[in-house]
């Protein structure tokens, strides 16, 4: 597998302003019943306002997310359902896959990918490796959700001078990561306690964070 992380040119250009993605706009044919098949999910209602009978638009976050959703009327042209393989990233597949099913999604098997490009072998993969598990759903007009376990991320796809978790359940994810390493740490060191345990926590995850190499 090659990797290839060049921009083209002579010179990599640099950019001063942050751009954060804010909204993903889907095509959907009867709005209320989007609207419904949303909140079932659990994902929070930010919005729905309308401007006489052809425009209307309607906001909805998944939990944890930077970024929103919108649907409505007079938003785009796409035909619905046109909206194929939009990614929803969570810490514990087999969770998010089990609580859209209590909130009445259908939702595939989940499955993995050994490697990019490769073909997808049932179930999650067994080495529990980031960015390699994923399971799909759909909303009422076949826009498709791609839901990928990712746990730990590439080097440099997070700012590493910036650590921050957006729920809960990746933070938990995070401190429990570092716990389990700091109990081998403590069994490297003679299973004597740890005093300084918080800043090598801290440490741990900071360093995951950014992708870089973890303390022993």
């Amino acid at each position: 597998m090659t990797i290839v992380q060049v921009c083209d040119g002579n010179a990599t250009p640099t950019a001063t302003s942050d751009m954060k993605l804010e909204v993903v706009v889907i095509p959907v044919t009867d709005v209320d019943r989007a609207k419904g098949f949303y909140c079932r999910l659990g994902w929070r209602l930010d919005a729905d306002f309308a401007v006489g009978e052809s425009f209307r638009v309607v906001q909805f976050t998944p939990p944890g997310s930077p970024a929103s959703v919108h649907f409505g009327t007079g938003l785009t042209s796409a035909t619905p359902g046109a909206a194929s393989t939009t990614y929803l990233v969570v810490s514990d597949i087999e969770t998010a896959r089990a609580e859209l099913l209590a909130n009445g999604a259908e939702v595939s098997e989940v499955f993995h990918r050994p490697g990019p490009g490769q073909p997808s072998i049932q179930g999650r993969d067994p080495e529990g490796r980031s960015y390699v598990s994923f399971a799909t759903f759909n909303d009422p007009d076949r826009n498709t959700w791609l839901i990928q376990e990712i746990t730990d991320r590439f080097p440099g796809r997070v700012n590493a001078d910036a650590t921050s978790f957006a729920s809960l359940a990746d933070l938990a994810g995070a401190l429990s990561r570092a716990a389990a390493a700091h109990g081998v740490h403590e069994q490297r060191d003679g299973g004597r306690h740890d005093e300084n345990w918080p800043d090598w926590y801290a440490e741990y995850i900071v360093a995951e964070y950014a992708g870089k190499t973890l303390p022993l």
